[in-house]
């Protein structure tokens, strides 16, 4: 198990799009300096045996494929469950997980995919199709009133670490055309960090013709962005996943652009990341 410490966790259920995961992952892995686990979720221990077997054949494939280092990982239990209590096992840096997107599969649609991710204390990058290129350079960082936004600031200055990138602010505006207070205040924090980190950015005022999450997309779309970072709400209730929460639209977004996941505890910050503000 050792080995395996501070791995890139992809939950692996041999679709398409858990495949595209396992791509998003080398990529990520190549400049991370981590392996890659593979974990596939089993109902009953006597699919354990059969499932190793079929994990490890299909390691091997990704391996040639992609030249990465896979290592796999069978475990009993639900998906809601197992893959958060793995990665706080395996101290994992990231989660990369496939899903299907709005409509497919119920287990990986957005909402299912939300409430897999609440509660982690790893990020998760969620992806539907196979990376477009080997890095994340364009990231669209939505802001609004929400104190959760400063969390995110960690997570982008350290993925600009790896990658040249530039952070674009989408900020949510009112019916005016105006940004509330809470929000400036956000944007301003946001623009003072980044400034004092040498991270270069833009700011841009959502027009305020649809809802902030669907402006968001859009906004990526139109931009080719790499990447979406967004926080999780705070303390989602169960009727957040009846009626859509706004995460899960952006999660699963249409233009399919990959989203990293951040939940809002400040205890996450571990590789380095910072403290909490």
């Amino acid at each position: 198990m050792e080995s395996l410490m501070h791995s890139i966790l992809v939950p692996y259920d041999f679709t398409d799009v858990a495949f595209n995961a396992a791509a998003h992952a080398a990529n990520l892995s190549a400049v991370l300096n981590t392996n890659i686990t593979l974990l596939h979720i089993v109902k009953k221990d006597s699919e354990t045996g059969n499932a190793e077997s079929k994990l490890k054949e299909e390691a091997s494939r990704i391996q040639k494929k992609l030249n990465v280092n896979i290592q796999t990982l069978v475990k009993e239990g639900s998906i809601f469950k197992t893959i958060n209590a793995v990665s706080e096992e395996l101290e994992s840096a990231m989660v990369v997980m496939g899903t299907h997107g709005m409509k497919g599969l119920q287990k990986l649609t957005g909402s299912w995919a939300l409430k897999v991710i609440v509660g982690s204390r790893v990020p998760f990058l969620v992806v539907q199709e196979p990376p477009q290129k080997n890095d994340y350079t364009k990231i669209v960082f939505p802001v609004d009133f929400k104190s959760e936004n400063k969390e995110k600031l960690r997570w982008a200055e350290y993925m600009s670490r790896f990658f040249q990138t530039k952070i674009f602010l989408f900020s949510s505006t009112s019916k005016d055309g105006g940004v509330d207070g809470k929000t400036k205040a956000n944007v301003v924090f946001c623009k003072n960090f980044l400034e004092e980190k040498n991270i270069d950015y833009e700011l841009i005022l959502a027009k305020h013709k649809n809802s902030f999450s669907q402006e968001t997309i859009d906004f990526a779309k139109e931009n080719n962005a790499d990447l979406i970072i967004i926080m999780t709400t705070r303390d989602i209730a169960f009727h957040d996943y009846v009626l859509g929460a706004q995460e899960q639209y952006i999660i699963a977004n249409s233009a399919k652009v990959p989203v990293m996941v951040i939940n809002p505890r400040t205890d996450l910050m571990k590789y380095g990341y910072g403290g909490g503000f």
